[in-house]
């Protein structure tokens, strides 16, 4: 059998165009005329740069802690997101949904609106680089088509490129998936069928309002209050054990601090609550205590050993979601 020949690094240092090394296939000779495979070349770089962790992705964007929420605890929710510069011709809106059909990454609907799906699994390390992609690329869809999961560029725009830093982001929490379809209650078939199986597995869920992020849910031996803060984590701890040492960290009879979850660079305190507690019963309370939350976090004493041993409990009570 002949011999391969390597082809010549002057031919594939041709392929280079304004000092950018194009992306080829893992075993082909790298574009920079290395003589090497692109895999061990510049796809290595490449490589590093498309899954290297983001820990906070949502940072910068109007309504951070809402986002995270939105990606890991809520199930059933959209919100209105305004674009940089208007939105393009014949694209009347762009929705964020917890969730899509069939855990499609967007959706671009027969009259051009687009909806963006954040509930998915994701080609990088930075969340807000790979939704900023599918966003794009769902602009430019065929009306009444799905868009594919791809790999974004490691340059590639972020979702805080793409979206308006002014514009409010107010979720809506729903009791089910309807807003799939347009004319849901004329869903019939297999459509109907989908809709009733989501709405089914799907957790009561209530936004608290005039808090950022925090979220009340139905459980079925317990509600439960979980609230996205915005404090640092460090900061956000030791104000915790503050409270919970001075037995100030509860909502209201029968209800109790029960921990934390971490997710996406944000802490998430978790609260049991009584299962006749609904979310309006637990508004003011939690109103309330975001007063003492926020004087305890301007509180730089140093802690008591039993805000310590307090502290030390409730780290040990604290689940990574991601």
């Amino acid at each position: 059998m002949a011999k391969k020949r390597r082809p010549q690094p002057q031919a594939a240092a041709s392929q280079i165009k304004d000092g950018e090394v194009p992306v080829v296939g893992a075993r082909e000779p790298c574009p920079c005329g290395s003589g090497r495979r692109y895999k061990a070349c510049h796809g290595r770089q490449a490589a590093h740069a498309a899954t290297e962790l983001v820990q906070r992705p949502f940072e910068g964007l109007p309504g951070e802690s809402d986002w995270v929420a939105l990606r890991e605890l809520v199930p059933a929710a959209t919100a209105e997101l305004t674009l940089k510069g208007g939105l393009p011709e014949g694209v009347p809106s762009v929705t964020l949904a917890t969730v899509l059909p069939m855990a499609w990454p967007a959706l671009r609907r027969d009259n051009g609106a687009v909806m963006l799906g954040l509930q998915n699994d994701t080609a990088s390390g930075d969340l807000s680089r790979d939704l900023a992609d599918t966003l794009q690329r769902a602009l430019v869809a065929e009306p009444g088509t799905p868009v594919a999961a791809g790999r974004p560029a490691p340059d590639g725009p972020r979702l805080q490129d793409l979206l308006d830093p002014d514009a409010v982001f107010e979720p809506a929490v729903h009791t089910g998936f309807e807003f799939w379809v347009e004319n849901a209650e004329n869903a019939t078939g297999e459509v109907a069928a989908s809709l009733e199986r989501a709405n089914a597995a799907a957790i009561p869920t209530a936004r608290i309002p005039g808090l950022e992020g925090a979220y009340w849910c139905e459980a079925p031996e317990k509600n439960h209050l979980r609230w996205v803060t915005g404090y640092p984590e460090e900061q956000l701890l030791d104000a915790l054990a503050r409270l919970h040492a001075a037995g100030a960290s509860s909502l209201g009879e029968g209800t109790r601090l029960v921990g934390s979850f971490r997710a996406h660079g944000l802490v998430v305190p978790v609260w049991d609550l009584p299962s006749s507690m609904s979310a309006e019963d637990v508004a003011k309370p939690a109103e309330a205590f975001a007063e003492r939350l926020a004087e305890a976090n301007a509180t730089d004493a140093p802690l008591t050993p039993e805000e310590r041993r307090t502290r030390g409990g409730l780290t040990n009570r604290q689940v990574t979601l991601s």
